[in-house]
């Protein structure tokens, strides 16, 4: 701690910006106004930054963005000798020397300035003769969601499935190149709402809010150790206008609709933007199926068959609202604030045997299933922002965060059957809540003009409450009562405290490194309402990372790293409650699991021919204390029992290829492959458990622009088998094509066509035990067909908006959804 306050004071600063002259400014000042295009189209440039510098080129004065037809206006400009320089990324820097305004002359007016084309540089790939799809940079891959019309009307997870090196199945699950330990960030900020399912909440973001998803697959020491397969930022479409402006849009397909509307105001130096988004689904009914097999000296003993029809709808919403205020150049402050709310329903009738083989005790069953799941989440944050005139490079921030998730889950099971427990009645719930405290402290400061230094401090205070109740009655004239040992109130704590050094250095104008550490210690304790005992634990990590990147030529480089990170399990993983839908197969968290240990190499090559880019990798991964669910059949021979286990080690290795290109102007193609091969080992109850398995994912599409007003996109996505030690998950695949039509630069039409010649789709899973085999599928209806509207209105003054958090839980395995339908 003392070293800690140490460096605080060492890189306090003044809240107030020093000026060149403050105090004797003279009260005359004026206006500097320009144009910036491309040298190759001639066409404006836009969202490129517009620097004034002092005459010398020391001292930056002022600053500000060029709007969509590559103007800008630098406005309160004291008389005085200056120089502009004009930058964007993908373009080579331009710098205009002698630029003089006087008290006679306050005003002026620049030539255009020409920004020739700068297609690679240290830090990736861009084809820059129109906004890329898809751009590769040192650290991470971004794909640009609002150029593809196919993502109008849907949701998060329609938009991830076209995203290079993901999968997402059909619940909405993610996975990076094999792995789910992901961390996913909104506009660079952790949110609670991915603690108890990904799924979920990624079904509460419409994807026309959607504008960029970044994929960090070697996150550098500034980002939490958390991670382990890597960090999705997901980039919400937020801009600033001069003025008022704000957006219509909304979508009505046979399956989702959603409608949403947003609103930005911009006055001087002070900003805010609001907006509210709702979003639900006409009900669907699914089939399931389910066969689990038991075996005793290894011959079939009993066999348990179960299937039926259940009908489910979601209903979601989510509302954003944030202000900034700019003191002067140098200071700024932000405030914002997001709330999610996720809600399913779902009910249906199940009817069951179990065959006992030959004898005559066989079990009929069937039971009716009335389930209510309901999750809302909030983040507030608050960023102080301080930059400096000497060394624009040299940031300080403090940001602080609350974040908060609640979680509703209310299940009602109606039975009757030939054995006594298949003539009881469950009442089943729980009452979540999750709480999360972080304050965090980055300073950057750059050491000469190739090298910077980031480094900072972060605490992160989670406070989980679980309030789990289930009560049963036995027989229809009986009454409801608690189960005691499915009855209780779960706490749990867990404090993160962390520290890092990282140092970006462009070696040469070819051979550029990202190196770094961060050191974590965790402390958990955690306790139950009743007798069961309070548990604590705490454990450090060291944390090292490094990015080596060589530029090869204009077009093309290559790239190694090196990483640890570790996987903590969230809410989903841990929560002891037992979700009871479906006597016969229960789930329950479990508190003792430790965090996985992960170690990944990767080598990556990136290039642009003729058109053509080229996104080539290949990468190991080694994870200890593997986290995967493992099933367990009841000593009654009916039920089974899933949880979560540190299960044992894995070795992944694996590689992926991306490509994409144009033609004649109007035609973009793009396509990417995944394969990795997954080995595991692990012990459990005596039991040796080792598998290997290929895992292939890829998916592919493109556009077609017919004219300026109407543009075809279409895209296919198909996902193997994801493994487990004891078997594997469901398979998935989709296509859609959409068209966009621009009516106006305010207005445009939509149509998004998902899976026209499948009307069904059927999803398989298979497990396998020592004394048991288990299959499951289940059938649901897929096509769907949908139109969407946008309208913008106001004034359209807009200037892209950069003010992102800083706040970046990125360190816990998050929850996968619930198969719910």
């Amino acid at each position: 701690m003392k070293a800690i306050l140490l460096l605080l004071s060492i890189l306090s600063v003044p809240l107030y910006a020093q000026f060149p002259g403050a105090g004797a400014a003279p009260s005359i000042k004026g206006v500097i106004r320009g144009q910036v295009t491309d040298a190759q189209s001639g066409e404006p440039v836009e969202f490129a930054t517009i620097v004034l510098l002092s005459a010398d080129g020391q001292q930056q004065v002022n600053g500000t963005l060029t709007e969509a037809d590559g103007s800008f206006k630098l406005v309160n400009v004291a008389p005085g000798d200056y120089q502009v320089k004009a930058t964007f990324l993908g373009y080579l820097e331009q710098v205009i020397p002698d630029v003089k305004t006087t008290k006679k002359s306050p005003d002026l007016t620049l030539d255009p300035i020409v920004l020739a084309t700068d297609a690679v540089t240290l830090e990736g790939v861009e084809v820059t003769a129109q906004a890329s799809l898809v751009e590769n940079r040192i650290d991470k891959m971004v794909y640009n969601a609002d150029q593809d019309a196919t993502n109008s009307g849907g949701d998060a997870s329609d938009v991830l499935r076209k995203v290079p090196l993901l999968s997402v199945d059909l619940e909405g699950n993610v996975s990076l190149r094999g792995s789910s330990n992901l961390r996913i960030l909104v506009n660079g900020r952790p949110s609670t709402i991915f603690a108890s399912s990904v799924a979920d909440a990624l079904k509460s973001i419409p994807s026309d809010q959607i504008k960029s998803v970044e994929v960090i697959t070697t996150p550098s020491a500034r980002y939490d150790g958390e991670g382990s397969g890597g960090i999705i930022n997901i980039i919400t479409k937020k801009k600033e206008a001069q003025g008022f402006t704000g957006t219509v849009n909304s979508s009505v397909g046979t399956r989702q609709n959603n409608f949403g509307l947003n609103a930005n105001a911009l006055i001087g130096r002070f900003g805010m933007n609001a907006g509210v988004n709702s979003f639900w689904s006409w009900k669907r009914a699914a089939e399931n199926q389910f066969l689990r097999t038991d075996f005793g000296n290894g011959a079939p003993v009993r066999q348990l068959e179960q299937g039926g029809l259940n009908e489910s709808g979601f209903f979601g919403a989510n509302g954003n609202l944030g202000a900034f205020y700019d003191f002067n150049a140098y200071n700024s402050l932000n405030l914002s604030g997001r709330y999610n709310r996720f809600a399913r329903s779902q009910e249906g009738t199940t009817n069951g045997l179990i065959d006992y083989f030959g004898t005559e005790n066989n079990v009929d069953f069937a039971r009716f299933n009335d389930s209510e799941n309901a999750n809302s989440g909030f983040d507030a944050t608050l960023d102080y922002r301080r930059t400096f005139a000497d060394q624009p490079d040299r940031e300080l921030i403090l940001a602080f965060q609350l974040s908060g998730q609640n979680s509703n889950t209310d299940n009602i099971v109606d039975q009757t059957g030939d054995l006594p427990i298949y003539q009881r009645d469950l009442i089943n719930t729980n009452d979540g809540l999750n709480l999360e405290y972080t304050g965090q402290l980055d300073y950057v400061h750059p050491a000469g003009e190739r090298l910077k230094l980031e480094t900072g401090f972060k605490a992160v205070l989670r406070r989980i409450d679980s309030d789990y109740r289930t009560q049963v009655k036995p027989n229809d004239g009986g009454d409801f009562a608690d189960d005691p040992k499915l009855t209780d109130l779960f706490l749990y704590d867990q404090d993160v405290y962390a520290a890092y050094l990282s140092a970006n250095w462009s070696i040469n104008d070819n051979w550029g490194l990202v190196a770094g550490a961060r050191y974590e210690t965790t402390e958990i304790g955690g306790g139950f309402r009743s007798e069961n005992p309070s548990f604590t634990n705490s454990y450090q990590n060291f944390l090292p990372s490094i990015i080596l990147n060589r530029k090869l030529s204009q077009f093309s480089n290559l790239k190694g790293s090196y990483t640890q990170r570790i996987q903590r399990p969230s809410l989903f993983y841990i929560n002891p409650f037992t979700a009871i839908s479906d006597p016969n197969s229960l789930q329950i968290g479990n508190p003792d699991l430790k965090p996985e240990l992960v170690e990944q190499y990767e080598l990556a090559y990136n290039t642009y021919v003729k058109g053509v880019v080229i996104n080539a990798s290949t990468y190991y991964r080694r994870t200890d204390d593997l986290i995967e669910s493992f099933l367990n059949v009841d000593d009654d021979g009916i039920a089974s029992t899933t949880t979560f286990l540190n299960i044992g080690s894995s070795d992944t290795y694996g590689a992926n290829l991306f490509t994409s290109v144009t033609l004649w102007e109007k035609l973009q193609l793009r396509a990417s492959l995944n394969y990795g091969r997954y080995n595991g080992t692990g012990t459990v109850n005596g039991e040796l458990l080792e598998r290997s398995a290929d895992v292939i994912s890829g998916n592919g599409g493109g556009s077609f622009q017919f004219n300026d007003k109407l543009r075809a996109d279409f895209f296919a996505f198909g996902r193997g088998r994801q493994q487990t030690l004891q078997g594997s998950n469901p398979s998935f695949s989709i296509y859609g094509v959409g068209m966009n039509y621009e009516v106006s630069e305010r207005t445009s039409f939509g149509l998004r066509v998902i899976t026209p010649f499948s009307e069904d789709k059927v999803f398989a899973s298979s497990l396998r035990g020592e004394d048991f085999t288990q299959e499951s599928s289940f059938t649901i209806p897929f096509r769907s067909f949908g139109v969407s509207f946008n309208h913008k209105f106001g004034q359209m003054d807009f200037r892209a908006q950069n003010r992102r958090s800083r706040v970046r839980n990125d360190d816990q395995k998050e929850g996968e959804g619930n198969q719910q339908f």
